[in-house]
C-alpha cells in the first residue's frame, strides 16, 4: 500500500467545483488500487480573503512545506479581492508556494485527444489527426518578469515584510513610470533546461519516438534571454541522443499553430511560457483541457491552468478534465519521484479513462460542444476508472 500526504487547496469560484471532481477520481483510485492518500483540505483565495481578511489560515504555508508529498490546487482569483498594495488576494497561495517551495519547473502537457474538436481547424480529430498535437511545455517558474511578485507573495506566506528592489530612474522617460525587473540566472536556467531534456528522454523511452527539445526566447534582443539560450546550448551538448532546436518567441507563436507536429518538448523563460502555453491550449480543445504541474526538488503542486471563472461559479458548468488530468500528472510524478510502479500504473489508467471517454463520445461540457455538467463529466470518467482499475489490481 502506497500512502501519500496530499494537501488540497480548492481556491475560488469554479476551482472548488473542479477540485470536487478531482477528489471523486482520487476516491475511486483509493478504493480500487494500492494508492492511498492522507488528505488535508485548506480554504484559501480571494473569496476566503473577503470573508476573513486572510488569504489562507495561519500555518498553511508551513503545512504545505512540511506535511505534503503533493499539493492539488483549484484556482485563485475573485472580483474585488485585492490587497492594499494592489496584488491579487490569494497570491501567496499559488505564487507564494511556487517561490517559497522553489517549484522551478512548470510543466504543461498539450495533447489533443481523439473526439475533441480542434479549435484552429474547426474539425474533430477523426478528420484532423490527434497525433499531430502531443507536446510538453517546460516553463521556468521562479525567475524572469514575475520574480518580484513571486518574491512578495512568498514573503507574505512566511510572515515577512516586502523587500522592494530600488532603482535610481529610467533616463529618457518622463512622468509616472512603473517597472518590473526581469532577472534570469545561469543556475535557474540550467536546472529547468536540464529538466526539459530529462522529460524528453523519458518521453523517448516511453513512446519509442525520437524527441526534440526547442528553446524559445528573445535572445536577439534581451540579455536575460541571451543567457538562457547560452545555457541551453551548453546543456544540449550533454544530451547527444536528443535533438535540439531554437526559436524566437514571436516566430514560435506562428509555428505553434501552423506546425504543432514539429514540437515535442519546449523550454521557455517564465513570462513567455505563461503566454505561449495559453495559446497552445487551443490546440487541445481549450483551457478546460489544460493541466499543469509545478515541480521542485522537494515539493510539487498540481493545478488546472484555467482560472476561477467567477461568471460560471456555482452553475456546475465548467470542464473538470483539466483538474482530472492534473491528478494524472500527480500520480505520474509521485510514481517517478518515489519509484512507485503502482502510482505510474494508476496514471496510465487515468489517462486511458480520459481518452476512452472522449473517443467514445462521452458526456462533455459546453466548451467542447456538449451540454453535460461538471459533475456529470467527472462521474462518467470516475466510472470508467472503476471498471479499468480491477483489471490491473485484481489482487489488491
Amino acid at each position: 500500500m502506497s500512502e501519500y500526504r496530499l494537501t488540497v487547496l480548492p481556491g475560488d469560484g469554479t476551482g472548488r467545483e473542479v477540485i470536487a471532481e478531482a477528489r471523486r477520481i482520487i476516491e475511486v483510485f483509493e478504493e480500487h488500487s494500492p494508492l492511498s492518500f492522507d488528505i488535508t483540505e485548506i480554504p484559501c483565495g480571494g473569496q476566503y480573503f473577503l470573508e476573513t481578511g486572510e488569504e489562507w489560515p495561519e500555518g498553511s504555508f508551513e503545512h504545505c512545506r512540511d506535511n505534503s508529498d503533493a499539493i492539488l490546487l483549484g484556482a485563485i482569483g475573485w472580483p474585488g479581492a485585492r490587497l492594499s498594495n494592489g496584488d491579487l488576494a490569494g497570491g501567496q497561495v499559488i505564487l507564494g508556494l511556487r517561490s517559497g517551495l522553489d517549484l522551478f519547473a512548470n510543466i504543461r502537457p498539450v495533447k489533443l485527444y481523439d473526439g475533441v474538436q480542434h479549435k484552429v481547424h474547426g474539425v474533430h480529430t477523426n478528420v484532423w489527426d490527434p497525433d499531430l498535437v502531443d507536446m510538453v511545455f517546460v516553463r521556468e517558474n521562479t525567475e524572469g518578469l514575475y520574480h518580484s511578485l513571486l518574491r512578495r507573495s512568498a514573503q507574505r506566506a512566511v510572515g515577512a515584510k516586502d523587500d522592494p528592489i530600488m532603482i535610481d530612474g529610467f533616463p529618457g522617460l518622463d512622468g509616472e513610470v512603473s517597472w518590473d525587473p526581469r532577472p534570469i540566472s545561469r543556475a535557474g536556467s540550467e536546472r529547468v533546461i536540464r529538466f526539459a531534456f530529462e522529460i524528453a528522454k523519458r518521453r523517448q523511452s516511453r513512446m519509442g519516438i525520437p524527441q526534440k527539445v526547442t528553446c524559445v526566447d528573445k535572445s536577439n534582443v534581451l540579455r536575460g534571454c541571451r543567457l538562457f539560450r547560452k545555457v541551453f546550448n551548453e546543456v544540449s551538448e550533454q544530451y547527444e541522443d536528443i535533438e535540439s532546436n531554437e526559436a524566437y518567441i514571436d516566430a514560435f507563436t506562428m509555428w505553434l499553430v501552423r506546425d504543432p507536429e514539429d514540437l515535442d518538448v519546449i523550454v521557455l523563460p517564465n513570462m513567455f511560457g505563461d503566454i505561449a502555453t495559453d495559446l497552445a491550449s487551443v490546440l487541445q480543445g481549450g483551457m478546460g483541457m489544460a493541466a499543469s504541474a509545478n515541480i521542485g526538488d522537494e515539493h510539487m503542486l498540481f493545478e488546472p491552468v484555467h482560472g476561477s471563472s467567477p461568471k460560471y461559479a456555482g452553475l456546475n458548468k465548467v470542464n473538470p478534465i483539466a483538474a482530472i488530468s492534473s491528478v494524472h500528472l500527480m500520480f505520474d510524478s509521485l510514481g517517478a519521484r518515489h519509484g512507485d510502479a503502482d502510482a505510474i500504473m494508476c496514471a496510465d489508467i487515468l489517462e486511458k479513462a480520459i481518452a476512452n471517454h472522449l473517443a467514445d463520445g462521452g458526456a462533455v461540457t459546453y466548451d467542447l460542444g456538449g451540454t453535460a455538467s461538471t459533475s456529470e463529466v467527472g462521474q462518467a470518467i470516475a466510472e470508467r476508472c472503476a471498471v479499468l482499475l480491477p483489471e490491473k489490481f485484481a489482487s489488491a
